[in-house]
C-alpha cells in the first residue's frame, strides 16, 4: 500500500516563500517586543491533562489532541474511562502552559515578568481559511503587574508591531469584563447565568440586536430582564460617552475604578501610538475564555474581516497552580493569519539579501568547481545568498522555479 503524501487534514506543509516570510515575521515580532522589555521563554508542547482539562480553556478544551499513557501505565484491558488512558495532551494555546511556567519559575523571576512565546499549538477544529489544527501563536504577557500599565504596554506593542508591517487603519476594541457582568447583573441576571447570557450577546454582529433578544427569551430569561438588558445598548449608543453613561447608570453596581483604569489606557495609548489605528470602547466584546477577569481586547482587520490578535487580563489562572492570585495580562497575535494576509497581499520582505543562483555544468573539473566555490565565498561575504546547484537539462524551467523563490540573479558556469 502506497503511503500518503498529503499533509493530515488541517495540517500544512510550508514551502520555501512562506517559510521566509514567517522567518521575517518571526524576527520582528522578537526584535520589537524584545524593544519593549519582553523576554524569550519556551514551554513543552505536551501538558498534564488536569491543567489542560482545568475548565479555563472554554470551548478549547473540548478539541484537545489527548496523549495516551505509555508502557506500563497503560493497560487497556483494565480501563473504565478516559482517565484511565490518558494523562497529557498537546497544548491548545500559550497561556495556560504559561502559567504553569510562572507558578513553577517564579522565585527565578523579576516582578512584573513581560514574557514573549512563539510556539506551535494543537486544536482538532474544523479547519478553514487562516484557520488550522497546528498552528503558531504569539503571545506576550505581563505578571505580577496589577495596574493598567499591563494593558497600555501590551497595546502599544502589539500596535507598534502590525504598524511595522505597513498595515494602517486597523481597530483595536476594547472592554471589561467586570462592565459586562455588571450590566447583567443589573438587569436582573444571576451569576450563574451571566455565561449563557455573554455566548448569546458574542452573535451580535452576525443576528443582531432582534436576534440577540430573541434567543434569550428562546432561553427561559424573564422579559423584563432582557429588555432592560437590551435597551442599556441602544442608550449607549446614542450617549455622548458611553463611558460616563455607563459609570452613571451602574453607579453602585460596578467595581469603583473600571471605568478609569478604561480612560487611563484610551488616553495613554491615543497619545503615545506608533501606529494608524482606532482604539473603541466595544461593549459588545466578550471573547470566550472563561479565564478572563478583567480587561479584554481585540484587533479587526479589513483585509482579514474578523479578529486577528486578542487578549485580556486574567488575574486568577495562575492561583489555580499555586493558591494565591497573581495579577496577569496579556496579548496574542494571530500569527498564521498575519502571514496569510502577507502573502495574499505579495508583501515584500524590506532589506532582504539578494539571493543569486550559480548553475554549474555537470562533471566540472575539480579546479573550475573550486573557482566558482570561492567566487560564491566571497558573494556571501558580501551578504548576498548564493545557491551553488547543477545545470539541469530545462536551464528555463529550473530559472523558473529558482525566481518563485526569490532568485533575481542568474550565473552559469561551463566546462568548456
Amino acid at each position: 500500500m502506497a503511503l500518503k503524501k498529503k499533509p493530515v487534514t488541517g495540517m500544512k506543509d510550508i514551502l520555501p516563500a512562506e517559510m521566509q516570510m514567517r522567518d521575517y515575521v518571526t524576527g520582528l515580532i522578537k526584535e520589537t517586543y524584545k524593544s519593549f522589555g519582553f523576554s524569550p521563554i519556551e514551554t513543552p508542547c505536551v501538558e498534564h491533562i488536569e491543567n489542560l482539562c482545568s475548565k479555563q480553556g472554554g470551548d478549547n478544551e473540548k478539541l484537545i489532541f489527548k496523549i495516551m499513557k505509555r508502557g506500563e501505565k497503560l493497560n487497556l484491558e483494565q480501563a473504565k474511562e478516559e482517565a484511565d488512558l490518558t494523562d497529557s495532551g498537546l497544548r491548545y494555546d500559550l497561556t495556560v502552559p504559561l502559567s504553569r511556567f510562572y507558578a513553577n519559575n517564579a522565585n527565578d523571576l523579576p516582578t512584573p515578568f513581560k514574557a514573549l512565546q512563539i510556539g506551535s499549538v494543537w486544536r482538532a477544529d474544523r479547519p478553514q481559511r487562516g484557520r488550522f489544527r497546528q498552528f503558531v501563536q504569539c503571545d506576550i504577557d505581563i505578571l505580577g503587574e496589577a495596574s493598567c500599565l499591563a494593558e497600555i504596554e501590551l497595546i502599544l506593542a502589539t500596535t507598534t508591531l502590525l504598524g511595522k508591517l505597513n498595515f494602517k487603519d486597523f481597530k483595536v476594541r476594547i472592554n471589561e469584563r467586570r462592565i459586562l457582568k455588571a450590566m447583567a447583573a443589573y438587569s436582573g441576571f444571576t451569576e450563574d447565568q451571566y455565561d449563557q447570557v455573554f455566548i448569546i450577546l458574542d452573535k451580535m454582529d452576525k443576528i443582531g440586536w432582534d436576534g440577540v433578544k430573541a434567543e434569550l427569551l428562546e432561553a427561559g430569561y424573564p422579559e423584563k430582564n432582557v429588555e432592560t438588558y437590551v435597551s442599556m445598548f441602544g442608550e449607549m449608543e446614542n450617549a455622548e460617552d458611553s463611558l460616563v453613561y455607563l459609570e452613571e447608570k451602574l453607579s453602585g453596581v460596578l467595581e469603583d475604578g473600571v471605568i478609569d483604569n478604561l480612560r487611563m489606557i484610551r488616553e495613554s495609548v491615543e497619545a503615545t501610538a506608533a501606529a494608524q489605528f482606532r482604539l473603541v470602547f466595544d461593549p459588545t466584546l466578550v471573547r470566550g475564555m472563561s479565564y478572563y477577569t478583567g480587561t479584554i481586547f481585540e484587533i479587526e482587520m479589513a483585509e482579514f474581516g474578523s479578529s486577528v490578535a486578542g487578549g485580556g487580563r486574567y488575574d486568577k489562572m495562575i492561583g489555580k497552580f499555586t493558591g494565591k492570585d497573581t495579577p496577569a495580562c496579556g496579548f496574542s497575535i494571530g500569527f498564521e493569519r498575519i502571514v496569510t494576509i502577507l502573502m495574499e497581499q505579495g508583501f515584500q520582505i524590506p532589506g532582504a539579501a539578494v539571493k543569486k543562483a550559480f548553475l554549474v555544468e555537470k562533471n566540472m573539473p575539480a579546479e573550475k568547481l573550486c573557482g566558482v566555490l570561492k567566487e560564491a565565498k566571497a558573494e556571501r561575504e558580501t551578504g548576498a545568498q548564493v545557491l551553488v546547484a547543477l545545470m539541469n537539462k530545462n536551464k528555463k524551467f529550473q530559472k523558473e522555479q529558482l525566481a518563485k523563490e526569490g532568485y533575481t540573479e542568474f550565473k552559469e558556469y561551463f566546462n568548456r
